[in-house]
């Protein structure tokens, strides 16, 4: 029977301050990494050190940027674009975090760059979320329209390469009014995944990569893979301690 593969990524955000403690955080995570763990390590750093940090190839740890523009080329002082991602070395890159959300990016960007991801042959790692939660449940209605304006006229065979995560906003560390719960993850991942299913078909939505990303630490990280409906974390502030981050991926299940 083949063993069940996670996936652990680390969003480090604009941390750390220099180029010689990412190469010191990344080298502490290799370093504890198991060789033969059924966990695929993503770390998504600042674009600034990625050209560095992917020089030395490694079997055990992928790399991500943490957003860019849909645009090839152009006026976009700031920007980064999906070409300049690839060159940089990452394979990855996160898409419509939450905090990029607050910036007033819309989920119609998000498509966006989603497609532009996909064309450069960049995995999308694909935040998704209700910022709040009321008693009355029309954050149910708020999501639905968020995941239907990202995911919208996708090509349905580039659906299995995208990463999706379930980011409540309520619960992350900056905002949280309460850590979430595996089985609030469970609901809304079923939530999601029977919208995208409405989208583009039961089989196609089988085949995507579901994680948790809420403010994930070593205590509950087991809970939401065993409970919450996912297969992986996408990790924030515990991502910025080797040891605390190792703790986590070592939590995943050696099924």
């Amino acid at each position: 029977m083949q063993k069940k593969k996670y996936t652990v990524v680390a969003n480090w955000k604009m941390n750390p301050e220099t180029l010689s403690k990412a190469q010191e955080l990344s080298k502490g995570v290799e370093k504890g990494l198991k060789k033969n763990s059924n966990t695929k390590v993503i770390l998504c750093a600042p674009s600034v050190f990625l050209p560095i940090l992917t020089v030395k190839k490694s079997k055990m740890i992928s790399w991500g940027a943490q957003n860019m523009h849909w645009e090839k080329q152009g006026p976009y002082t700031g920007e980064i674009s999906s070409k300049m991602v690839v060159g940089s070395g990452a394979t990855y890159v996160i898409l419509g975090h939450s905090e990029r959300r607050a910036l007033s990016e819309t989920s119609d960007m998000v498509n966006k760059k989603i497609l532009a991801a996909l064309k450069s042959g960049l995995t999308p790692i694909v935040c998704i979320g209700e910022r709040e939660r009321d008693p009355q449940s029309n954050y149910l209605t708020t999501l639905k329209q968020q995941v239907i304006e990202t995911f919208q006229k996708l090509p349905k065979a580039s659906l299995k390469k995208i990463i999706v995560t379930y980011e409540p906003v309520w619960a992350i560390s900056s905002h949280q009014v309460r850590p979430a719960t595996p089985e609030e993850s469970t609901e809304m991942v079923i939530f999601i995944k029977k919208i995208l299913a409405d989208m583009y078909g039961q089989q196609i939505v089988a085949g995507i990569n579901f994680l948790y990303g809420g403010s994930v630490n070593p205590e509950d990280a087991l809970s939401f893979i065993v409970h919450g409906n996912v297969s992986g974390l996408l990790v924030g502030h515990a991502s910025l301690k080797a040891k605390t981050f190792l703790q986590i991926i070592n939590s995943m299940p050696q099924n």
